[in-house]
């Protein structure tokens, strides 16, 4: 296939869109995390709301602990995105070219998208861990990436591993459904760019913005029982005694599904499985939503300088060639 100018396109936009959208947001994403991390029974709950993690970090005067784990969910963001949007897009081509179908079905589009996932997760896996507990640890008792990673071992750095490998579903029925919307959306508007190598159609930012949130809102509702164990699994273990169920045990003993799935079901009841759903959706959606904003609006200013890029690159090859 050569060099795919249209994947490294696709997945340098979005990278960047991810890495403003995680910027913007993420003292909601620390209070979101934290919220749902922890596991009492309702009268014994720190925290009632995601509003009281807030005031936490306001009352003890550690509102820059919102903060905490920034630079490596930046990180985390910035890779994963790049390699999920690069995998997408080139997958996405790959099936196109070898089937001779002009677009793709959504059963196809999921699993192009699942298998793009699929490859983000393993490679990103202890980013995420270490964010993870960056976020869940006490106000101002957060450690560096490196810190956080060795005080375990490498294995412990995928705990979450292969619950995450199921959340793959997650994007994937996200961006099925964004792509659908988005070629629905933009069916019967005719190309007018002339030349071999034209940039493919984008959205307008309210449309993408609003795909973005409708497609990320069914994703979300439809794997937060999933999202909330993986949170669990992840999460720092807690000083405070009786903190959380899954901690309780022994700080050495490894967090599993069936640990998270006891804890929630014994402390919590079936609803405990949606503790934190508004304060997901509203994060989470508000971030695929600037994401793919972003995503949009760069994309073809990211596909021109690629195209100038190319030809620079060919100019100098011919010149060196001659000479």
């Amino acid at each position: 296939m050569g060099f795919d100018l249209e994947s490294v396109a696709e997945a340098t936009s979005g990278a960047i869109g991810a890495l403003v959208s995680t910027t913007i947001l993420y003292p909601l994403d620390t209070c979101k995390t934290k919220y749902q991390a922890e596991v009492r029974a309702q009268n014994q709950q720190k925290y009632r709301n995601i509003s009281d993690v807030f005031w936490e970090a306001i009352s003890t005067r550690q509102v820059l602990s919102l903060y905490q784990g920034l630079g490596t969910k930046n990180l985390q963001s910035f890779i994963s995105q790049f390699i999920y949007f690069y995998g997408y897009s080139f997958f996405k081509r790959l099936y196109l070219e070898k089937s001779g179908n002009k677009t793709m079905g959504t059963k196809a589009n999921f699993i192009v998208a699942a298998a793009a996932g699929a490859c983000t997760v393993i490679v990103t896996m202890p980013l995420d861990t270490a964010s993870s507990r960056m976020q869940t640890s006490e106000f101002g008792k957060s450690k560096g990436l490196w810190k956080t990673l060795s005080e375990g071992t490498w294995i412990e750095a995928f705990d979450g591993l292969g619950i995450s490998l199921l959340l793959t579903s997650n994007p994937s029925i996200q961006y099925t459904v964004f792509d659908q919307l988005k070629q629905k959306l933009l069916i019967g508007q005719l190309s007018k760019r002339t030349g071999t190598e034209s940039s493919p159609e984008a959205l307008s930012a309210f449309s993408a913005f609003a795909l973005g949130a409708v497609s990320k809102c069914i994703a979300s509702c439809l794997t937060y029982p999933a999202i909330r164990c993986k949170v669990m699994i992840q999460a720092a273990d807690e000083d405070e005694e009786g903190s959380n169920e899954v901690h309780e045990r022994s700080p050495k003993t490894k967090k599993t599904v069936s640990d998270a799935f006891y804890a929630i079901w014994r402390r919590e009841g079936p609803l405990g499985f949606f503790k934190g759903l508004q304060a997901q959706i509203l994060k989470t959606v508000l971030s695929s939503a600037l994401l793919l904003m972003i995503k949009e609006k760069i994309t073809k200013t990211t596909w021109v300088l690629l195209i100038a890029l190319k030809k620079f690159l060919f100019l100098k090859q011919s010149r060196l060639k001659s000479a």
